[in-house]
């Protein structure tokens, strides 16, 4: 099959129901997405797929066939961040860090729809993304950082 990740065109031999999570990680050696659960309740394997905050550990490799992946890697670069990247270290928002690819994949969707979210906006979009630091209010600010350098650019 033929999957589109990061801009860059990727032909992988994978069973069908292989999940994209797995294709990521051990077929393209993208490991910025996290495995957390299993089942889609934890987000930390979250990526947008056409456009589309998604969690990779539900989506079946044959489904994303055909489909614009953006991983973590491809949503900035180091010399390059993302707004949201950027407000996340201004912010300091990581602690153990383990969610955060998976925590900015999400806000940078939710920004992408909506570039002045409210804080019950915020919590309810975020709300699939867990974090066991706790570091909420801090990824809560992060985003509306991150809302006012997208509407500044």
């Amino acid at each position: 099959m033929q999957l589109t990740i990061n801009g860059t065109s990727h032909e992988v031999d994978v069973e069908d129901d292989m999940p994209l999570l797995w294709v990521l990680r051990d077929e393209l050696g993208l490991t910025g997405t996290k495995y957390g659960c299993g089942v889609a309740q934890c987000g930390a394997c979250t990526v947008h797929m056409d456009g589309v905050a998604v969690r990779s550990c539900q989506v079946a490799a044959a489904s994303a066939d055909g489909a614009d992946i953006t991983t973590i890697e491809g949503l900035g670069t180091p010399a390059s961040l993302h707004a949201v990247q950027e407000a996340w270290v201004e912010n300091q928002v990581a602690q153990c860090g383990y969610c955060q690819s998976g925590q900015i994949m999400q806000a940078a969707a939710l920004l992408d729809m909506n570039d002045a979210p409210s804080d019950e906006e915020i919590d309810i979009v975020m709300g699939g993304n867990l974090c066991r630091c706790g570091t909420y209010p801090r990824i809560r600010a992060a985003v509306h950082s991150a809302a006012a350098k997208i509407r500044e650019a």
